[in-house]
């Protein structure tokens, strides 16, 4: 079995996704907004070290000289299981690298910087689609 599969990780992001709201206009036409995967593999950790022991990943970004992370990981699975109709309840888009410097997110407690910024790669996010 896989560890997706044994952990029911899709079960526990949808729970991480179903609680994003905005902060300051929760009825915005815009809708639920977006988190990063660096956002959703910072949470995964924090509320399930159990999964990111059994993958044995760190969560990304620069510096940590590292071929894969968690981040990169969910991003994969999210992607394929969305694109397969596996998954429907999850929505996906990119923030474009266009002109961006830099994006940094707080690892509890840790700086991480996303090792996407300046790259091929767009910054992949995911809501919930209500």
């Amino acid at each position: 079995m896989s560890i997706w599969k044994e952990h029911d990780i899709e079960t526990k992001i949808v729970d991480i996704l179903s609680e994003i709201t905005y902060q300051s206009k929760p009825d915005h036409h815009f809708g639920i907004p977006f988190i990063t995967a660096y956002q959703l593999a910072i949470e995964v950790k924090k509320r399930h070290p159990e999964i990111v022991k059994d993958l044995g990943y760190k969560v990304g970004g620069q510096g940590t000289n590292e071929q894969n992370s968690l981040s990169q990981y969910l991003a994969q699975q999210l992607s394929q299981r969305i694109k397969s109709g596996e998954i429907s309840n999850i929505e996906g888009a990119f923030l474009s690298n266009q002109n961006l410097e830099e994006i940094a997110f707080d690892n509890n407690g840790e700086r991480l910087v996303s090792s996407l910024t300046d790259s091929q790669y767009d910054l992949s996010m995911y809501r919930i689609i209500k």
